[in-house]
């Protein structure tokens, strides 16, 4: 092995593999930062949905003049969800449950007790950003209205309503701001009352912040429950709608609302833009990457071909004398995933330098972010090295071969 490197090194470019290197390095580092960056940015655009997951977008019927002074409600009829589900950009549709009873909320905290009329909603858990305790609620009606007077129904509140107590409310009435952990710690009074004023008194405990569902939720299994219990005679149908689409910026979900009258609450086809726009961006620096590090590879196997030309005579020489072609193309093959091996180590290094830099920037910007794994960088570079690799242990055999 040693006597063969010897004999065959003495044409071997040290321009030519150092600039194999580079730009294989450069590839290589320019498809895991962009596909990292994306790991860690996209919390920033989807709060808690999470990483890859799709745009969710909530519609309304548009409130006309008419419709107010007639009273007809605006509603979706199951016509209307059945033609959305059928739509080419919709993979999922929801649909909100309105309470069908009164709800009235209280709470003393600091000596000072205050309650409001509210409302309570549902829809079903796979749009729920938040993760409900598990309980069954069938069997909670059946009960004494005293036995129930302890039950605990959680709660999820929009991340909007605490900021709004935080910087509007209490600041006004001199009240404590209050965190996240701290108000899941109240359990607050809840009075349902429903049709024949009968009266249920139950505690009611916020388990969670929505940053995707702008409204009071409660479990899709109690708001049905409570309804039927409540208000057997009421019929519940929604007036909004919960869609999962994969391309926000698809122009066919803005022609079906128009054409139909329905509105998009808060900006959320915006924001879904905007994170598609990230996903796109991300996909074309990851494909640039991937094409300098076939072009790299391409340089390298110019490299090896032009070597092994020029060692064609000592080659087939060493092939007549008895030494098989899986030897004399071993040294060759070393040489190339050495030096690929040594571009993986070197890209995740930097990729973790680069990674500690701009983390420190989102941070400032977003401080409850929470930073995405490596794990899928390092599978990709992975892959890309044994990848390459292969290709190039293939690649070196088949020119060693026919030299035979």
């Amino acid at each position: 092995m040693r006597l063969i490197w010897k004999l065959l090194r003495k044409h071997v470019s040290v321009g030519q593999l150092a600039g194999f290197f580079l730009a294989n390095l450069l590839g290589m580092l320019i498809v895991l930062l962009s596909l990292q960056f994306y790991e860690d940015v996209i919390p920033a655009f989807s709060g808690n949905d999470g990483v890859m997951k799709n745009t969710y977008i909530i519609l309304s019927k548009r409130i006309a003049a008419v419709s107010t002074i007639s009273g007809e409600a605006q509603t979706f009829s199951e016509t209307d969800i059945s033609e959305l589900r059928r739509q080419p950009f919709a993979r999922r549709v929801g649909a909100f449950t309105a309470s069908q009873y009164e709800v009235y909320a209280s709470l003393s905290m600091g000596g000072i007790g205050f309650g409001t009329d509210m409302f309570f909603e549902s829809v079903a858990d796979e749009f729920v950003d938040v993760q409900w305790p598990q309980r069954n609620y069938d069997d909670l009606w059946a009960q004494s209205p005293s036995a129930t007077a302890a039950t605990e129904i959680p709660i999820i509140l929009p991340r909007t309503y605490l900021a709004l107590y935080n910087f509007g409310f209490a600041q006004t009435k001199n009240l404590p701001k209050l965190s996240e952990g701290i108000v899941s710690m109240i359990a607050m009074d809840v009075r349902l009352t429903g049709e024949g004023g009968s009266v249920r008194n139950l505690k009611g405990r916020v388990v969670g912040f929505s940053t995707r569902l702008n409204t009071v939720l409660v479990p899709q299994q109690f708001m049905q429950s409570a309804n039927a219990a409540l208000a057997p005679h009421a019929t519940a149908e929604p007036t909004r709608l919960i869609v999962e689409v994969e391309n926000p910026a698809n122009d066919a979900i803005a022609d079906y609302m128009q054409k139909h009258g329905y509105e998009l609450e808060d900006n959320s086809l915006e924001a879904g833009r905007a994170t598609y726009f990230l996903k796109v961006v991300a996909a074309l620096v990851m494909a640039i990457g991937l094409l300098i590090s076939a072009l790299s590879f391409y340089i390298l196997m110019l490299s090896v071909y032009l070597l092994v030309q020029k060692n064609a005579e000592k080659l087939q020489n060493l092939l007549l004398i008895g030494y098989s072609a899986a030897r004399v193309a071993l040294p060759y093959q070393l040489l190339t995933v050495g030096l690929n091996a040594l571009v993986l180590l070197l890209s995740l290094a930097l990729l973790g330098w680069l990674r500690g830099l701009y983390l420190q920037r989102l941070w400032e910007m977003f401080p409850t972010l929470v930073e995405g794994s490596l794990v899928p960088a390092l599978v990709l570079g992975l892959a890309l090295f044994l990848l390459v690799s292969l290709l190039n242990i293939i690649a070196i055999r088949r020119k060693i071969n026919n030299l035979q």
